[in-house]
């Protein structure tokens, strides 16, 4: 063989190997980026659990908060009912 040839082969291995390399590599990028992507759904998805986890306690504590309104307003009504049956019994 011709000293040509050899050094032709040798390059021939040198760029198969490079692209084969280079091929691996983007292989590599695209498998992690794919773990990202997943990891971030998973991320998005706890996130909006917690939010509406965040909303169902607040929605409790409105709740609660209502109760006790309409609580004091049916207190409050009671005192003027009474305070009326003695300025009633006064007047």
């Amino acid at each position: 063989m011709s000293t040509v040839a050899v050094i032709a082969i040798v390059v021939g291995a040198l760029i198969l190997l490079v692209i084969a390399v280079s091929a691996a590599r983007r292989a590599s990028r695209r498998r992690e980026l794919g773990r990202t992507q997943v990891e971030a759904q998973h991320d998005d998805v706890q996130h909006h659990r917690e939010r509406a986890e965040g909303r169902r306690t607040d929605a409790a504590v409105a709740e609660e908060r209502a109760k006790r309104a309409r609580a004091e307003a049916e207190l409050d009504e009671e005192r003027a009912a009474r305070r009326e049956q003695e300025l009633s019994r006064e007047g």
